[in-house]
């Protein structure tokens, strides 16, 4: 899986391992390594004036894995990257 931002390509075999990535990335995030939650919080808030309020909540009934899928299908659907699957890698 890859999600292609205009400034860099982050791979992993998951949506978690790709928004840890980008966590280590964002220099102004305040507390890296701590839980995914938390930076997800950060990140959306940060674009909360472009994005409708239901988009930003986080649910606790996601996993982990659910929550990072969701916030990068978020950010494609907003022009933020693009998310590309194996398949669409490969063809």
């Amino acid at each position: 899986m890859i999600f292609r931002t205009k400034k860099r390509d982050y791979y992993g075999a998951d949506a978690l391992e790709i928004v840890r990535a980008m966590e280590s990335d964002a220099k102004d995030y305040p507390h890296p390594g701590q839980s995914i939650r938390q930076f997800l919080r950060w990140s959306l808030r940060r674009n909360a004036n472009r994005l409708p309020p239901r988009d930003t909540d986080l649910s606790d009934r996601m996993k982990d894995e659910e929550l990072a899928l969701s916030y990068l299908y978020l950010r494609d659907e907003y022009g933020e990257g693009k998310l590309l699957m194996d398949s669409e890698v490969h063809a």
